[in-house]
């Protein structure tokens, strides 16, 4: 079922999912091909679709990943000396916190990979290129994901045990990086609202920086 949202209520409604992930409710994979497909429609720099899509539905291999997100998440937000923010960012970390919680519980986990490995020493130009290969194909999945009465989560905290993840999940950890751990569950409520945002002139310059 598809909710026939116009391409502007989806582009801005679909938010970062955590606290209305229906935990209970089983995704069925058949939903999920229809949103890789979607998100094969995406950019991809020279149409090489070096992108994999990784879905983790066993449950061991699902509490074994939050293991990992939670061995970073809780250090920092128990940090004694983690400097506060506004009631907005102490209400997203609630939530954030509350997603760390309930990982394990969360039907389905995806993690997205894009071919070749990512790290420190690798230029910027090939860095940008492997990421505009993949990051455009990610969000288009979970504007999919949307559409369908589902939602999901950006989350990159278990990536310090990358390794780790991939010898979990038979990832070939020379030739694949994986870009995160993105929560997949239907939502309880589909009426989420366009965010507050700061107006997009603030961010805007023309011809120079300043």
């Amino acid at each position: 079922m598809q909710l026939g949202l116009t391409a502007n209520e989806v582009l801005t409604t679909t938010r970062s999912v955590r606290k209305r992930l229906d935990l209970d409710r089983p995704v069925e994979r058949d939903v999920l091909v229809e949103c890789v497909e979607v998100a094969h429609q995406a950019p991809t720099g020279s149409n090489m679709q070096g992108w994999r899509w990784l879905f983790v539905e066993d449950q061991a291999k699902k509490t074994a990943l939050a293991e990992m997100y939670r061995a970073n998440f809780y250090p920092y937000i128990n940090d004694p000396n983690r400097a506060k923010g506004d009631d907005q960012g102490e209400r997203i970390l609630d939530s954030a916190k509350y997603l760390a919680d309930v990982l394990d519980r969360v039907p389905v986990l995806l993690i997205p990979l894009i071919a070749g490995r990512l790290d420190t020493d690798t230029p910027t130009f090939r860095q940008a290129s492997s990421w505009g290969s993949l990051l455009p194909a990610v969000w288009s999945f979970m504007l999919a994901l949307r559409e369908r009465g589902m939602g999901s989560a950006w989350t990159t905290l278990h990536l310090p045990h990358e390794k780790e993840a991939a010898d979990l999940l038979g990832i070939p950890f020379d030739h694949y990086t994986q870009a995160g751990l993105f929560p997949v569950a239907y939502t309880v409520g589909t009426d989420f609202k366009v965010a507050k945002r700061v107006p997009a002139e603030k961010f805007i310059r023309w011809d120079s920086w300043s």
